[in-house]
């Protein structure tokens, strides 16, 4: 970390100084050839004129490069700023270097961690150690233990406010522009600033960094504060636009030094996708610290990847294809005639049309789909959301439309997308901090007000993150009966219910409270009823070495994965199996989902005795066996991980299974109390209901009515047997 922040303000100095010696002590005339330089050796004599310049030839000496920069003014007050903001951070650097030394010391001789050690130590074993110690040494005074979820309280503590706001749809980050349609503006400088704002910076909204502000508790001064806040928002918003240019000199600097060497050697580096800063916060559970986040994330940028490159527009590949056609006919001469005669680079702007036209090749390259390719949006969204945990309801059955790899698009944006906004963000962050969010500040006072919570020990925290599904949760996912939310104060999504989940998951031996208690034990319940009308889990994992080969390109998975494959792939295979039997058996699940029907199987399959142990209180824990040697051949089976790498993984995995279980739920939720579904034909749903007749014999319910008619044929043969013999 110390180094990180020494680096940081040698990286700043390094651009600075190199970009005043670019501008002032450079002649940039012998440089390109324009004006002849007289070569002279130490007896005064000239040299034979050559045609070869050097680099000491074109760069000044250095009392004219000094003379140079002491007669610009503007270089002088650029050098100026920067100086003083170099020693800003300098003084910064050296005050955080007393707080390293105490974790350092903290961890060393508190928790007993060497510091070779903790690269190789899991989170795990840290706040299990943490909590340890306040059984021993009480750290907090306010309270003799500390649970897992005062830790988490206490590292995420805003990072939970922006998740929530995200959530909320309060921070004005969507914009409809003409010509582009609707568009997220996120960024790091904005996302700066808002922290400055509310958290930490002067006149923000907590008071050291642990409480809020007792006038921001009461709703009558609300108003006031409110008018309060949007001033501060518009010296902020002005401040913004003064250090505009200088911010955005900065900027395109950086850019260029850390892109230009990229850009040259990958071009297509740049049509790579990353998840956005707004897809971070969107997509964050609640209490997810930073690690765990980036590794759910990275799990599914190859999926969603594979998503986002199976549209292709066949314009834009006919295009593609012609333009790589002519420009790389150029390139194969110009490079045919260097390779025949290589004074051919000596020729004027040579080097720069190859150049050129190699990246004009890749990028046109990357516009031409793969002949390969497989269209199958649905199981690849699918397979994303997996991975994610979150995507909107009008996505499902809507994966094949644009809309909807356009909407992705928000959260996982081009490389040359991020860049640009991060070079426009100097320009549009102070007027959305003067305009679009002053007009958000009466409910951002609200918001903090009636979505903050005194807890012993911890301060003030995001009622959100005490994940409580009485206050906080949505009746259209699993909590009908289990919460007295009013509209305003459900969250969105499903984020309470799926962080709940998450969190349950990764902290094994968290003891929840009553309500979320309730909430995990239906959840286990309609799991293990699910479960029962399902194929069962034996068959399914079966399909994991297909299911593998169907979602992967890098053959086999681990053990973690193939629980994955299995159920991502079952829809497929069920829906392209024949036979009488498959006939049969879709209709006995079709009615539950092959998705959730497969999920809940697997869940309800997940045996303690059998997998690594996950502490007393996993999620769950079943009679049921899941033998090892049917998921993953023996050449794949993780030996050699560690015990918390294997316990992550299949966390990560079992929180995937949730994650498509509880939407597939959601969705049934949706059609059973909506007249009509999104995806429905507007005659189906205007059409009659059947007779009950009809129904009872065409809309079973899970299974059970082929299982009556099963047995009910059975005791009528049995019956005929007996009256032969």
């Amino acid at each position: 970390m110390m180094l990180s922040d020494v680096f940081e303000l040698v990286q700043f100095l390094f651009v600075v100084t190199f970009t005043t010696f670019l501008l002032c002590c450079v002649e940039y005339d012998v440089l390109f050839a324009n004006r002849p330089v007289n070569h002279t050796h130490p007896g005064g004599g000239a040299l034979p004129e050559r045609n070869k310049v050097t680099l000491p030839d074109a760069i000044l000496p250095t009392p004219q490069c000094a003379q140079r920069i002491r007669s610009s003014g503007w270089i002088i007050f650029l050098l100026v700023m920067a100086a003083t903001f170099w020693v800003y951070r300098l003084v910064k650097v050296l005050c955080s270097l007393l707080g390293y030394w105490e974790i350092r010391t903290f961890y060393t001789k508190a928790l007993k961690i060497p510091s070779d050690e903790l690269c190789n130590c899991s989170w795990q074993e840290v706040q299990a150690r943490l909590i340890s110690l306040q059984r021993e040494q009480p750290m907090c005074v306010h309270k003799r233990e500390l649970s897992e979820l005062d830790i988490h309280h206490r590292v995420l503590r805003f990072k939970n406010y922006l998740v929530a706001m995200v959530n909320k749809a309060l921070l004005p980050v969507r914009f409809r522009l003409p010509l582009l349609g609707e568009a997220v503006f996120l960024t790091q400088g904005l996302k700066y600033n808002l922290e400055l704002l509310f958290f930490w910076g002067p006149g923000s909204l907590f008071q050291g960094k642990w409480s809020l502000q007792p006038q921001y508790k009461r709703a009558g001064a609300r108003l006031e504060l409110a008018r309060r806040l949007g001033r501060g928002m518009l010296l902020l918003g002005l401040a913004n636009l003064l250090l505009c240019p200088f911010i955005l000199v900065w900027q395109v600097l950086y850019a260029f030094f850390s892109y230009t060497e990229v850009l040259k050697r990958e071009p297509g580096s740049l049509g790579a996708r990353r998840w956005s800063l707004f897809g971070r916060l969107y997509l964050r559970h609640f209490n997810e610290l930073d690690h765990e986040l980036q590794a759910r994330l990275s799990r599914g940028y190859k999926p969603a990847s594979k998503y986002m490159n199976s549209f292709a527009s066949p314009l834009l590949a006919l295009l593609a294809r012609n333009v790589c056609f002519f420009a790389g006919s150029l390139l194969a001469v110009l490079i045919a005639l260097t390779v025949y005669d290589e004074d051919v680079l000596t020729v004027q702007h040579i080097l720069t049309a190859i150049t050129l036209l190699g990246v004009i090749v890749t990028v046109a390259r990357s516009f031409i789909p793969d002949e390969h390719l497989v269209w199958c949006p649905e199981q690849l969204l699918q397979c994303v959301l997996a991975h994610i945990h979150y995507m909107p309801d009008h996505w499902q059955g809507n994966a094949h439309k644009a809309e909807t790899r356009e909407e992705l698009a928000q959260l996982f944006q081009y490389k040359a997308v991020f860049i640009l906004e991060e070079l426009l963000s100097p320009i549009v962050t102070p007027f959305l901090l003067i305009f679009a969010l002053r007009a958000k500040a009466l409910d951002i006072i609200d918001f903090f007000r009636n979505f903050s919570v005194e807890v012993v020990g911890v301060g003030d925290i995001c009622s959100f993150a005490q994940l409580d599904i009485r206050n906080h949760g949505n009746p259209q996912w699993l909590s009908q009966g289990r919460t007295e939310a009013s509209v305003y104060q459900q969250a969105e999504n499903g984020k309470t219910e799926l962080s709940l989940v998450h969190f349950a998951i990764t902290n094994p031996r968290w003891q929840p409270p009553p309500e979320s208690s309730l909430f995990i034990g239906h959840l286990k319940e309609k799991v293990q009823q699910d479960a029962a009308h399902a194929p069962p889990a034996q068959r399914l994992l079966a399909e994991a070495p297909l299911g593998a080969s169907f979602l992967s390109d890098e053959g086999p998975c681990t053990v973690p994965e193939a629980l994955l494959a299995s159920v991502l792939a079952h829809p497929v295979l069920a829906a392209g199996s024949g036979g009488l039997a498959s006939q049969a058996e879709r209709r006995r699940f079709g009615q539950l989902g092959s998705a959730a029907g497969a999920a809940a199987s697997i869940l309800a399959s997940l045996s303690c005795s059998q997998l690594p142990r996950r502490g007393e209180n996993a999620v769950y824990q079943s009679d049921s066996t899941l033998p090892g040697d049917s998921v993953a051949p023996p050449e794949t089976r993780p030996g050699p991980l560690s015990r918390s790498v294997l316990l992550s993984e299949f966390a990560s995995a079992e929180m995937s299974l949730h994650a498509i279980y509880m939407h597939e739920l959601h969705q049934q939720q949706q059609h059973q109390t909506s007249p009509r579904s999104p995806s429905q034909p507007l005659a189906q749903a205007a059409s009659p209901k059947p007779s009950s007749h009809v129904r009872s014999q065409d809309l079973t319910l899970g299974g059970w009515k082929e299982e009556e008619e099963e047995e009910e044929e059975s005791s009528q043969a049995q019956q005929q047997q007996r009256e032969k013999s």
